[in-house]
């Protein structure tokens, strides 16, 4: 059996998420529907990041097991000449039996857009939170670093509906950079944040707090107390998706699971 590991982008804007559900239009069902075309089996598409709709992705990964004798480059074209435009796979490979997208992944990127002009450009329509009015971006900037290391994110994160469920979570995160950085020919700022892995809705609702502060409604100050009050109430709002991408993800160096192998072997003999 084959691993095919797939490095997907796309626009999110008329996708109902990653997940596949019944009679919705997803990422993951329609690659799916396509993947299983051009392999004749019923394969299934592990995804590594479940994004919300609306949520776009430049760098998404995923994988499937499959006995079809096709190159990953002819999956790579088959599944490119199946899928919708808002949808393209930007590289395919074989990896080895070990590999998993979701479970064996070290760190995700993120990039919020918030574009600044008067007027926002047709083209960032559903690409970007528009927002005009003042901010304070040096504040901005100052509070978006709070965030690095390692915290309990519970104020930041959306809630499962279930207050037994919410207690058992774990809600602890590591976030190993977090900023505000200015795109100054594309008259906005952007979020971007590099951790471990995210809880629903964590960044969105970071972002709102991060405007928050840029309208002076809190300080860069306050982040720590938000974080030790544990309530979601206290942060900012969950900003709408339009704005977010999954940048891309990171996995072992698969050079070094060989030399750790063949070290093992050796000092075996």
């Amino acid at each position: 059996m084959r691993n095919i590991k797939l490095t997907i982008s796309y626009d999110g804007a008329d996708f109902h998420g990653w997940q596949a559900q019944p009679g919705l239009a997803t990422i993951q069902g329609t690659l799916h529907d396509a993947a299983r075309k051009i392999t004749q089996e019923n394969i299934v598409i592990h995804g590594a990041s479940r994004t919300d709709t609306g949520v776009h992705a430049l760098g998404q990964v995923a994988h499937f097991k499959t006995q079809s004798p096709l190159s990953a480059l002819e999956i790579q074209r088959g599944l490119n000449a199946l899928l919708p435009p808002a949808i393209r796979i930007v590289a395919a490979e074989e990896m080895g039996p070990e590999f998993h997208s979701r479970w064996i992944a070290q760190g995700k990127t993120y990039q919020y857009r918030i574009y600044r002009g008067q007027v926002l450009p047709p083209f960032d329509y559903r690409r970007a939170l528009h927002y005009p009015w003042d901010l304070d971006e040096a504040s901005m900037a100052a509070a978006a670093r709070q965030f690095e290391g390692e915290h309990d994110f519970t104020s930041f994160a959306a809630s499962s509906g279930s207050e037994d469920d919410d207690r058992d979570r774990n809600m602890i995160r590591l976030l190993y950079s977090s900023q505000i950085v200015r795109e100054p020919a594309r008259n906005e700022i952007a979020y971007v944040v590099r951790g471990q892995s995210f809880l629903r809705y964590m960044v969105r609702k970071i972002v709102g707090t991060l405007i928050e502060v840029g309208k002076g409604r809190l300080a860069p100050d306050d982040i720590p107390r938000i974080f030790e009050l544990r309530d979601r109430s206290r942060s900012g709002p969950t900003v709408p998706p339009e704005g977010l991408y999954l940048v891309g993800l990171e996995y072992p160096d698969p050079t070094d699971s060989l030399a750790s192998t063949a070290s093992r072997r050796s000092a075996g003999r």
